[in-house]
């Protein structure tokens, strides 16, 4: 039996129920529980996410060096302008960044707290038909 059975992805910010607001609208997810100083969500594919609150937490200014990256969150989509249409519906905001390199086209944005997170589509390395 293993020792770890799961993983929860956990992110300090001032206001937890605004952002997990956010990634579960983002991850088509529900909240699993819910405390006065944290919450949890679970996504559509199983992800599990909590949010807890910190009144003195800040943004992370990635890239700039000042408070640099606390945590980076890289999600794997399918269609990258549908994944950006509906993250900045949700009040995330595209951040700048460089072309990636091949095999990934990726951008990078911040939640409405200021983590940061890539949206990421890799190609299918499957053989090709015909």
């Amino acid at each position: 039996m293993a020792l770890v059975t799961a993983g929860v992805v956990v992110l300090d910010c001032a206001e937890p129920e605004k952002l997990a607001e956010f990634y579960k609208g983002l991850l088509e997810g529900e909240e699993t529980e819910a405390g006065a100083d944290r919450l949890e969500i679970r996504g559509g594919d199983g992800i599990r996410m909590a949010f807890r609150r910190d009144g003195n937490a800040t943004p992370p200014s990635w890239p700039r060096p000042e408070n640099a990256l606390q945590a980076h969150l890289e999600f794997l989509v399918d269609d990258l302008d549908e994944a950006e249409r509906r993250v900045v519906g949700l009040g995330g905001r595209p951040l700048e960044a460089k072309p990636a390199p091949e095999p990934y086209e990726e951008r990078l944005f911040s939640d409405p707290a200021g983590h940061s997170f890539t949206l990421r589509r890799t190609f299918s390395t499957a053989p090709k038909q015909g």
